[in-house]
């Protein structure tokens, strides 16, 4: 084997293990409950203050009407609205969410996750997907970012370790943004402790409708990698999901779930979610 043969198989194993590594970063991880943060304390009536955090969504979450998708406009936010923003997370690092009701807590770990996410690629930007920060491939989703009542913590830890762990609501995924095209888009208000159901079921039944979650070409289904991801949120099997779909779909989607029998496939778009046009 001559030397420059021997570099290049050297270069495909090397981008092999790490195509690997990301590949596997993306798939689905169970939810494994971090026991620390599973208490709380009912009898607190405060709630915790977010209006930093809306306030920041009011000015730089735009929708695309005939996309119906959001974007944030991260090449517009100035100065003095990422110290904003960085002072609400020092606001939510000082706080100790296990003194706080569950329904505070939810709320909490969802604008905590969503702001961070923001805060992470407004630090690396300009990128063209949050997979781009860290090495490169694998996103900052491992990183620990904030520390909290003396824990670091990561994104994945607050996705898979907290929120999926404990409150076993499929519908969470409909609430959290991985600031990219193909993830359900960020609400427009900050998640509130206070009508829950309702906020859950929003925002399952804007991701549903539109067709980054479900869409049918050609006699196939296309399906968000979300629900292969996550296969066990939403009934470990495609039949299951498809029942889980059908109960946000809008009528005329609903009919043709209902009548299909075909093949699945899944994608995403891991595109930034920015919209370049303007």
């Amino acid at each position: 084997m001559t030397k420059f043969k021997f570099l290049m198989l050297l270069v495909s194993l090397v981008f092999i293990g790490v195509s690997i590594k990301a590949y596997c970063l993306y798939q689905a991880i169970s939810p494994n409950g971090i026991s620390y943060w599973n208490t709380s304390n009912e009898t607190n009536q405060q709630k915790i203050d977010h209006n930093l955090w809306q306030q920041f969504l009011s000015k730089y979450l735009t929708s695309d009407e005939e996309l119906s998708i959001r974007y944030i406009n991260y090449g517009s936010v100035n100065n003095e609205d990422r110290k904003i923003l960085d002072k609400y997370l020092n606001q939510l690092q000082s706080i100790d969410p296990r003194h706080y009701q569950k329904d505070v807590q939810l709320a909490y770990w969802i604008n905590l996750y969503n702001a961070l996410t923001v805060q992470i690629v407004l630090e690396h930007y300009p990128i063209e997907s949050i997979k781009n920060i860290g090495d490169g491939f694998t996103g900052p989703w491992n990183m620990e970012l904030v520390t909290i009542s003396g824990q670091a913590v990561t994104l994945n830890q607050i996705e898979h370790g907290i929120l999926r762990a404990f409150w076993k609501d499929n519908r969470v995924h409909y609430v959290i943004n991985c600031a990219s095209i193909g993830c359900p888009d960020l609400p427009t208000h900050a998640f509130s402790s206070d009508n829950i159901e309702q906020q859950f079921n929003i925002a399952a039944i804007r991701f549903v409708n539109q067709e980054k979650a479900v869409k049918f070409i050609d006699g196939k289904l296309h399906l968000s990698s979300i629900y292969s991801w996550f296969s066990e949120d939403f009934g470990s099997s495609t039949s299951a999901t498809i029942e889980h779909v059908k109960q946000f779909a809008k009528p005329t989607l609903k009919a043709q779930l209902d009548e299909f029998s075909a093949e699945v496939e899944f994608e995403y778009d891991w595109r930034l979610n920015e919209n370049k046009s303007r």
